[in-house]
């Protein structure tokens, strides 16, 4: 990489990252975090692959992007270790104020189905691996790609078109509205 996007992407890191703070510090809830210029939108489109619109909800995006290659620990609920139900719970609790469920079974009792081409940010998906019941979830976050905490790789986003995924996929699902207030 050039020193100039290097540079780029440590502003926007930097940028992103104080607008959290601050936002903390204000003790004001934020669904979105600013971004005049578009830094983190291009960043995390580079980053995760998919394609942010002014609409994206950055807090979404830089919360997945802090616990990118967290490791993998059934039970888990920290960055020392963290299986799919639990990230699925943290994330929500942190970007949208929302409690969920503790595994992807009962999470997936508190969603609404919906088909893959409805799935919009912040989805979640579900997967059948290797039994009749769910055994895996993950966070949608835009052109087929979803945010998961891999048994094998830890957190990480993954392709819904991934031969893997396809084979495995269950349903998405949005949280129910009278979860969400």
């Amino acid at each position: 990489m050039g020193k100039k996007v290097i540079v780029a992407l440590l502003l926007m890191i930097s940028f992103v990252s104080v607008k959290a703070q601050t936002a903390i510090k204000d003790q004001k809830p934020i669904d979105k975090i600013e971004d005049p210029d578009n830094l983190a939108s291009e960043y995390f489109s580079q980053i995760m692959g998919v394609a942010l619109s002014a609409t994206s909800n950055l807090k979404l995006y830089q919360f997945v992007y802090d616990w990118i290659g967290t490791p993998y620990r059934l039970g888990g609920e920290t960055k020392k270790g963290i299986d799919c139900s639990g990230f699925a719970f943290e994330l929500y609790n942190k970007v949208f104020s929302t409690l969920i469920g503790n595994n992807s079974r009962n999470i997936f009792s508190m969603v609404n189905p919906i088909s893959k081409d409805e799935l919009k940010e912040g989805d979640l998906v579900f997967f059948k691996i290797g039994s009749r019941s769910i055994t895996h979830m993950g966070v949608y976050i835009g052109n087929n790609k979803f945010a998961h905490a891999s048994s094998s790789k830890g957190v990480m986003i993954s392709d819904l078109d991934e031969d893997y995924w396809r084979r495995y996929y269950y349903k998405g699902g949005r949280l129910l509205a009278s979860l969400r207030d």
